[in-house]
């Protein structure tokens, strides 16, 4: 059964599937895949500086693929549900997966 979504559903679904089609966002993304991250340690495991990390996770948490949490002056970022960590779980265990890719 497929679910009905409107116009401006799908719209939001690319513009979320745009975003994770950049290779920084979709490296911080799956950095915090299993568990919440601090931006330091973000920005090391994507490689980028820390204003292009900040950029990148302002965009992810705009979109509610990101969450972050407060602990005194340093930001954890983690996936925002178990929905979009399903969803990128299961692409990461497709794309790592043997056997026949044709």
């Amino acid at each position: 059964m497929t679910t009905q979504i409107d116009n401006d559903q799908i719209t939001e679904l690319a513009e979320m599937f745009n975003l994770l089609g950049e290779t920084s966002r979709l490296k911080i993304i799956l950095a915090c895949l299993d568990e919440e991250q601090s931006v330091s340690s973000i920005k090391e495991k994507a490689g980028l500086s820390q204003s292009l990390a900040s950029h990148h996770l302002r965009l992810l948490k705009a979109a509610r693929l990101m969450k972050s949490r407060k602990e005194g002056k340093q930001v954890f970022y983690s996936v925002a549900d178990e929905h979009i960590a399903c969803v990128l779980k299961d692409m990461v265990d497709h794309v790592a997966e043997e056997g026949d890719h044709g």
